[in-house]
């Protein structure tokens, strides 16, 4: 095991040091921008023009974004700081009936709680459940924009209870149901309960951790060890990972978490771009009941809380096994501070299967070669939910994400059978129906800056005279030459991909050279088209969308999301309808999850899986893994490699 910490910077990528955010806060606050209510909500690096960063010649200035927030007031700021110039380069105050707000901030989590705990409509609520709100525990919730009376320009946080038997217990098996509250937690005011009348708690124990609950841990299992004597085939150099015949830079973000740049594989002596950044730019997680008490329940868990922010700590042998490398990553605290989240980025290499393999019949030849994937993740967890977001990279030149959503269901009571809008995981306990969207933005580098982008399907061939039999199919082929006609849905009936190619290289066979996006396509937002949830989350709306680079144009649904009114993001970004056959293209790709609560996902939910594939298709003259030499493994004898 082996760990990198950020202590130098020697590339305009390079993750960020603990001294540079120490310097970008000092730098704040010799400019005046702080007072004892200023919280450093986000502090990220602000990342160079791409062209600059391909141009040895260009200067590069390390400058840093940060957004602050004061807690007494509304209105806040956006600044861009300058470490050369040691100066703020910009700033602009955020409206925040336009803007919308911040996102939410740590110490906001208990705040709710404590602003309700001598609220007399609450308490009134909670005594006639017979409750003591000592044991109430209050989630503290993103509000979203909705027609309720008095919050525009507000800082909202909604507030859904759950009973705490003691201290270990875990409340969400417990829901106090038929009650929210609405609290301005800037003004710490409850701007209105909404008690629907008592409903029975849940009474059966959620406590996944106690024995006593669990029973006995099985015992027949026997240790799988996973070593590698001679250890991993990688090279690290700062941030920069070489393994195998790909190359890349690791990086991580307070807002979007782990990102990946610079994704380029050696092909003989010359190294190819395929992705300057690929990153999961937003995820959004709408819940379907429509009930007052939770029809508002809609999070953004990237732009509202900062999946980066929440970052776990990964622990050798229960998180990452094997021979294992680790990465922190240094974020700045609200009070603008370094603070490092130890092992927060886990690399290792993983055996995957056959890579090829063929048993001749007329040579009597036996060929087999073994597949393995270099894997870079992380863990956050967010509320109830913990989610991990994995890359891999295959040795055929293949590039997969996947995310892996477990934690504790967000639960409500059970009003009875046939009830439409939730599942029952336990006796009068239910689970409100729900999807995990998730979008990944891919800044595309097929063989330099100029790609194009077609869909592909396949397509049957009527009988006539050049199909007599009617076995024909063929493929369709359609570019995606603007903007506006390259907002697409999946559609797995016609094997739907979309190919990102580089016109202007060709492979020996004369064809441009590019990647496959293979979707998933399961379904996108299910929300009606008019509802908040799709103005705010218009990206999850649609499973791809293509647009002209544009530096500023970071996120899927904007810069800020938090009571954001709608239209942000994507929506607004192809509004100029550009031009992109033959530009520098990016992918944005809507993928995700349609959770219908089981019973098995009660008290605490297996992984589920979530992702998308992009495959090499004519990037290479042929099979790029010829020459990956037979397993030499004890456990493998001659005959498996040649």
């Amino acid at each position: 095991m082996s760990t990198f910490t950020s202590e130098r910077v020697d590339h305009p990528l390079a993750m960020a040091t603990a001294a540079e955010i120490a310097e970008v806060r000092a730098i704040v606050l010799a400019a005046g921008l702080v007072s004892a209510a200023t919280r450093f909500v986000y502090v990220g690096l602000d990342e160079p023009d791409k062209y600059a960063v391909y141009d040895p010649n260009v200067p590069i200035d390390r400058c840093f974004r940060v957004l602050l927030h004061d807690v007494d007031k509304p209105n806040a700021r956006d600044l861009v700081v300058s470490l050369g110039r040691r100066a703020v380069a910009s700033q602009r105050t955020l409206d925040a009936v336009l803007d919308g707000q911040m996102p939410v901030l740590d110490e906001e989590f208990g705040l709710v709680e404590h602003i309700l705990s001598t609220d007399p409509h609450w308490l009134e609520a909670l005594a006639a459940r017979g409750l003591d709100p000592a044991n109430v525990r209050v989630a503290p919730l993103s509000a979203g924009v909705f027609d309720y009376d008095g919050e525009q320009g507000r800082r909202i946080l909604r507030g859904l209870a759950f009973h705490q038997e003691h201290s270990k217990d875990h409340a969400w098996a417990h829901p106090i149901d038929g009650l929210v509250a609405f609290v301005d937690v800037m003004t710490r005011e409850v701007l209105r309960v909404i008690d629907t009348g008592p409903v029975p708690v849940p009474a059966e124990s959620g406590n996944f951790d106690d024995p006593a609950f669990t029973g006995p841990a099985r015992s027949t299992q026997r240790p799988i060890e996973i070593t590698q004597p001679q250890g991993p085939s990688y090279i690290v150099d700062g941030n920069l990972v070489e393994w195998e015949k790909w190359s890349l830079r690791i990086g991580f973000d307070a807002r979007e978490g782990l990102v990946l740049y610079q994704i380029g594989f050696r092909d003989g002596e010359t190294l190819r771009p395929i992705i300057h950044r690929a990153s999961i730019a937003e995820m959004v997680v709408p819940y379907a009941d429509p009930s007052p008490i939770r029809s508002w329940q809609n999070y953004f868990d990237t732009g509202e809380y900062l999946v980066g922010r929440w970052a776990n700590s990964l622990e050798l042998g229960c998180d990452c096994v094997g021979d294992i490398t680790y990465f922190d990553a240094v974020l700045a605290s609200e009070d603008g501070n370094p603070r490092t989240i130890r092992n927060a980025v886990c690399m290792h290499e993983e055996d995957f299967g056959v890579l090829w393999k063929h048993t001749d019949l007329w040579t009597g030849s036996r060929e087999v070669r073994r597949q393995r994937r270099l894997v870079i993740s992380f863990f956050t967890t967010v509320g109830n939910y913990d989610y991990g977001f994995f890359w891999y990279l295959y040795l055929d030149g293949t590039i997969e994400f996947e995310a892996k959503a477990t934690g504790v269901v967000f639960t409500s009571a059970y009003p009875g059978p046939g009830h439409p809008y939730a599942s029952e995981l336990a006796p009068g306990l239910g689970a409100p129906y729900h999807q995990h969207l998730f979008n990944a933005r891919l800044d595309m580098m097929i063989d330099g800056h100029r790609n194009r982008v077609e869909e592909v399907e396949s397509q049957r061939v009527p009988i006539g005279p050049d199909n007599p039999h009617g076995n024909a199919f063929t493929l369709h082929r359609t570019v995606l030459e603007r903007e506006s006609q390259a907002q697409r849905s999946a559609d797995n009936r016609i094997g739907r991909t979309w190919h990102i190619t580089n016109p202007d290289v060709t492979n020996r066979l004369g064809n441009p050279v590019g990647y496959a996006l293979h979707p998933e396509g399961r379904e996108a937002l299910l929300a009606a088209d008019e509802s908040s949830i799709a103005r705010r989350a218009g990206f999850a709306t649609k499973h791809l969308w293509v647009t002209r680079y544009d530096p500023a144009e970071r996120y899927a649904a904007g810069d800020f999301v938090n009571q954001h009114p709608g239209g942000a993001g994507l929506p607004a970004y192809v509004a100029a309808d550009r031009d992109l056959d033959g530009a520098d293209v990016v992918i944005w790709h809507t993928f995700g999850l349609t959770h219908f609560p089981r019973p098995e996902d009660w008290p605490i939910m297996p992984v589920d899986y979530t992702g998308f594939v992009l495959k090499p298709v004519g990037f290479f003259d042929r099979n790029p893994t010829l020459d990956v030499p037979p397993t030499t493994s004890t456990h493998c004898p001659p005959a498996c490699g040649g």
